[in-house]
């Protein structure tokens, strides 16, 4: 009888103590520094462009593949920046162009065939002619791939409509919270235009992107980044032809815009991958990767974006951003992970 009342007790203090809350996954550590930029000015975040595909200019894995988000995961990049476009049946897939000749096996355009058929479409390495187990994914599947490890940042490749779609995928999978979507902003009818369809997508984050080809007025960054409640906005710098590097980061790096930056609590996102077919320092104003790894001097990458108050850098380079930042201490480490750490033994 007595060890029937002592179970009894245990049994009821077993209830009264709540269990050891799970550790929050990795996507929330980074979500809670996306989302309160003015706490982390001191931690600079890192987007791997198409996935993670580039390392020291050598294409290391199919762009856009699961394959590559792991490896860019492994090294620690906190997002992960992929290409939507649609089937032919409507499906939204992950690809970059909109014809598949120069990433995969097949031939023709991504819209003219269904989702079965691009389901024998197998990713390739560009350049390498090794051709991957992976074919290519659709939304669904790619975020799947990533759910809890990583933000994924949707490049929308359609119109900006589509985005709904887009959202109500990552929606079903419990994720959109993870999702970062994001279209290019250069006057008041395009805020309004976004903040039209911003009740559709209030549970993923709404990100403006900016370039000073049309945006010459940093009241223009204060207010469309107000108007849309922006978590962090994509500054475009272009290098014209003819151009000398920046020498500054322009009117979108400015002290100024850093004060509004600061005012909003909104991260500056700097671009320093390559553009498709364009010359390698087109974006960044020449402080691009290729400055950072072809001629070996970081500093004036990514060095000279921190200096300018860049706090989010998307690279076609993510060791080599976060091996620099690392070094000069602009990474604040998170909790160790033992699926990075497997992810690091097996790229080893």
């Amino acid at each position: 009888m007595v060890f029937k009342q002592l179970a009894a007790i245990l049994a009821v203090l077993a209830t009264a103590v709540p269990a050891a809350a799970a550790p929050p996954s990795r996507a929330a550590e980074i979500l809670e520094r996306f989302t309160h930029a003015n706490r982390w000015r001191d931690h600079v975040m890192v987007v791997a462009h198409r996935g993670g595909w580039m390392e020291l200019l050598d294409i290391v894995a199919a762009e856009n593949s699961r394959a590559a988000a792991d490896r860019a995961i492994a090294l620690g990049a906190e997002v992960i920046e992929v290409d939507v476009r649609r089937a032919a049946d409507g499906t939204f897939v992950v690809m970059h162009d909109s014809w598949l000749d120069r990433t995969t096996t097949c031939r023709g355009e991504v819209d003219k065939r269904t989702v079965a058929e691009l389901k024998r479409c197998r990713l390739v390495i560009e350049g390498r002619g090794v051709v991957t187990p992976e074919v290519v994914p659709t939304l669904g599947e790619f975020l799947a791939a990533v759910r809890g490890r990583a933000l994924v940042n949707l490049d929308n490749k359609l119109e900006p409509a589509d985005l709904v779609g887009m959202v109500a995928v990552a929606r079903g999978l419990g994720m959109a919270g993870q999702v970062i979507i994001k279209e290019n902003l250069w006057n008041a009818g395009k805020v309004a235009e976004m903040q039209a369809l911003l009740p559709a997508l209030a549970d993923a984050h709404f990100m403006p992107i900016i370039a000073d080809d049309a945006v010459h007025d940093v009241g223009f960054l204060e207010a469309a980044s107000g108007a849309v409640h922006a978590d962090a906005v994509e500054m475009i710098n272009w290098r014209r032809d003819g151009d000398a590097m920046t020498a500054d980061g322009g009117v979108l790096f400015s002290p100024r815009a850093r004060a509004v930056a600061a005012r909003g609590d909104f991260h500056l996102w700097v671009d320093t991958y390559s553009i498709l077919h364009k010359d390698g320092g087109y974006l960044a104003g020449g402080r691009g990767d290729k400055l950072a790894v072809l001629a070996d001097v970081p500093d004036q990458t990514y060095g000279f974006w921190v200096d300018r108050g860049a706090t989010i850098i998307q690279t076609d380079e993510p060791r080599a951003a976060i091996d620099w930042l690392t070094s000069h201490g602009y990474r604040v480490p998170y909790r160790p992970s033992p699926e990075q750490a497997r992810l690091a033994a097996d790229m080893n």
